[in-house]
């Protein structure tokens, strides 16, 4: 049985960060919006991404604070049991408190409707409608005035022989554990498999990463994939770089590997297997082409920069856009899907000074152009990178693993790019966003306030290496 409901303002399908923004500000300008979600309420971050990561990695950090405490004098280490089926459970609980808290529970409280089933668009690029199949059986036809595709995106493994028929574990499903291995190779190693990896390594599984480029975060500066590189040692974390993974068997006990490197073949064995190789938009199954919408190489959804689609109804936010796949930059787009569609604003986004974190300890985290992307925007680059051991904080807290690097215009002194590997880099970036955002130079941020014994005081320091000798170490790729 099919109904037909008409008169929405706004249809969305997915019910993430980008989709809930949306949502939102549609309804606080008066507008009526639905909201169509296959699977389950709150997309992403909160149920298989930041939220669930975050709280595992920091009770690993927990356990390795333990293990580590004999750095200072006086204090003994201590190695911490782990139950994994109640860690697990205590993730699960928070996954499931913050979902009726910021999602389905703000949807009750706005007044819209969720409705569970899978989307697909019919009619045509004139006349778009969405035909649901409902979960609960039966079908609906939705009839708005714009609609917002936010359906995010799904983790992406490669076409390796065997892969597929072995079996594998994601960042999701890595985390729905009950028996924590003993052994576990990790493929990628940018923030995902970077978090991954240091959380069951800490857990107390015998880890190895492989990673295709040439280096460990190799989105980052050189100097802070050296850093992670020498953590991920010390942690007794075994990397193989340059080295790209050609075959998967599995057997009773576990996985057999090879991997290629500089020519010559690897073989390496573990109890599980984690894929982190990227995630891809998810668009199969939309019906996209029936209205129009025309899809990227990698199935990201086609947007201008006011984010509309190659249709003029229809817009896409959020990751399934093809943009940096991170939680504030689709609540962001979300907003500006609904002020534009529905309130004719014609706003962009600047993403200039856009910050983002991997929460390995220490954390990554940057803001801005890299030293190369400097050169090649024909911009002459002045570069200094300040090591922690310079910094009062790193100092007390007995561990200086870690650099804070300011990439600036050799003409005017601006500052263009803040890369950081630090305890708390996350807020250390904060800042640093303020400066890009002001346009700052590295002469003011050096006379700017912090507070003594911050670790955001390594901004400052960092700053004054431009005039003063100490630590000033020049690294600029131009």
């Amino acid at each position: 049985m099919t109904t037909t409901e008409s008169g929405f303002d706004l249809a969305v399908i997915g019910s993430g960060s980008a989709a809930f923004a949306a949502a939102i500000a549609a309804t606080n300008q008066g507008r009526r919006v639905v909201m169509v979600e296959r699977g389950t309420t709150g997309g992403t971050c909160v149920n298989v991404g930041c939220v669930p990561s975050k709280a595992l990695l920091a009770a690993a950090d927990a356990r390795h604070t333990a293990a580590t405490a004999g750095r200072f004098p006086g204090l003994a280490p201590a190695e911490l049991p782990v139950g994994l089926p109640a860690l697990i459970g205590g993730k699960d609980a928070l996954v499931e408190q913050l979902r009726a808290e910021k999602y389905t529970g703000l949807a009750d409280d706005y007044g819209w409707e969720i409705v569970h089933g899978a989307a697909a668009f019919a009619g045509s690029t004139e006349a778009p409608v969405l035909q649901v199949a409902l979960n609960d059986g039966g079908t609906r036809r939705i009839e708005a005035g714009q609609y917002l595709i936010a359906t995010g995106s799904a983790p992406w493994e490669p076409p390796v022989p065997g892969l597929a028929e072995a079996g594998f574990l994601t960042s999701t499903t890595a985390m729905e554990l009950d028996v924590l291995p003993a052994s576990m190779v990790v493929v990628g190693g940018n923030a995902v498999g970077l978090e991954q990896a240091q959380l069951f390594a800490r857990l107390g599984t015998q880890v190895t990463v492989i990673e295709a480029l040439d280096r460990l975060a190799p989105f980052e500066e050189p100097e802070v994939s050296a850093v992670i590189e020498e953590v991920f040692a010390g942690e007794r974390i075994a990397v193989h770089t340059a080295t790209t993974l050609t075959a998967v068997r599995r057997d009773g006990s576990g996985y057999t590997l090879t991997a290629a490197r500089a020519g010559q073949l690897v073989e390496l064995r573990a109890e599980q297997l984690l894929i982190a190789t990227g995630r891809r938009p998810v668009t199969a199954g939309l019906g996209l082409e029936a209205v129009g919408v025309k899809t990227g190489p990698r199935g990201e959804v086609v947007v201008d920069d006011y984010l509309r689609t190659t249709n003029e109804r229809i817009w896409a936010a959020g990751d399934v856009a093809g943009g940096p796949q991170l939680v504030y930059v689709a609540a962001a787009q979300g907003t500006l899907v609904s002020d534009n569609a529905l309130g004719g604003t014609e706003r962009t986004l600047d993403y200039a000074a856009l910050p983002r974190v991997t929460f390995t300890s220490p954390a990554i985290a940057s803001a801005g152009m890299t030293d190369a992307q400097a050169a090649e925007a024909g911009l002459p680059c002045d570069c200094r990178v300040l090591p922690l051991e310079y910094v009062p904080r790193a100092l007390a807290n007995r561990d200086t693993r870690g650099l804070v690097k300011l990439v600036t215009d050799a003409r005017t002194g601006r500052v263009l790019g803040v890369h950081v590997i630090a305890d708390a880099a996350g807020e250390i970036i904060t800042a640093a966003t303020y400066t890009l955002t002001a346009a700052m130079t590295v002469d003011q941020l050096a006379h700017t306030w912090a507070p003594y014994l911050t670790m955001a005081e390594a901004l400052k320091l960092a700053a004054q290496t431009f005039t003063s000798d100490v630590a000033k170490l020049s690294c600029c790729a131009g």
